[in-house]
C-alpha cells in the first residue's frame, strides 16, 4: 500500500472516538507505525517467538452487550487506556489508530487478529491523556495492562 494509507483524519477527542464506537461494529485499535507499515505484510509476529500469524493483532472498540447501558464513553477510555504502554514498549513512532476489519483469529496474548483492514483514523495524544483521567475518575483501582512487578 502507498504511503497515503497514514493520511487519515485524525480523531482528537475521547468524544470522537466513543461516536465512531457507537456508528460501527467490528472497530478496533492498533498501535504501530501505522497502516502503511501494517498493511504492506498484513500480518504481526509474535514478538516471543517471530511467528508470523494470520492477521494484524488489534484490540476490539466494541461493547460488549454485558455492559448494558453503562457510559460507552468509559469503556472506550478502558480499552484505550488498557494499552497505553505499548508506545513505550515498541518504542518511537508508534500510535494508535482506528480500523475496522474482519477477525481472523486470536494470537498469544488473546488479542484478536485483523485482515481485510480498513484504516479510519488516527487517534490523537489527546484522546489517551482524555481517556487516563476518565479511568482515573472511576472508582475502582486500575492500570495498563502492563503493569510493573
Amino acid at each position: 500500500m502507498s504511503s497515503t494509507a497514514d493520511e487519515l483524519p485524525v480523531l482528537h477527542t475521547l468524544d470522537d472516538v466513543t461516536a465512531l464506537v457507537e456508528r460501527h461494529e467490528h472497530l478496533y485499535v492498533r498501535w504501530s507505525h501505522g497502516p502503511a507499515a501494517d498493511l504492506e505484510s498484513a500480518s504481526s509476529r509474535d514478538d516471543l517467538t517471530g511467528v508470523a500469524m494470520p492477521g494484524l493483532s488489534a484490540n476490539a472498540l466494541a461493547v460488549e452487550p454485558w455492559w448494558g447501558d453503562r457510559p460507552v464513553r468509559v469503556w472506550v477510555a478502558r480499552r484505550l487506556y488498557d494499552y497505553s504502554h505499548l508506545p513505550r514498549d515498541k518504542g518511537p513512532g508508534v500510535r494508535p489508530w482506528a480500523l475496522r476489519g474482519q477477525e481472523t483469529g486470536r494470537g498469544p496474548d488473546n488479542e484478536p487478529l485483523v485482515r481485510k483492514v480498513e484504516p479510519v483514523g488516527w487517534i490523537d495524544r489527546r484522546v489517551i491523556e482524555e481517556a487516563e483521567a476518565e479511568v482515573a475518575r472511576q472508582e475502582g483501582v486500575w492500570g495498563p495492562l502492563r503493569r510493573k512487578a
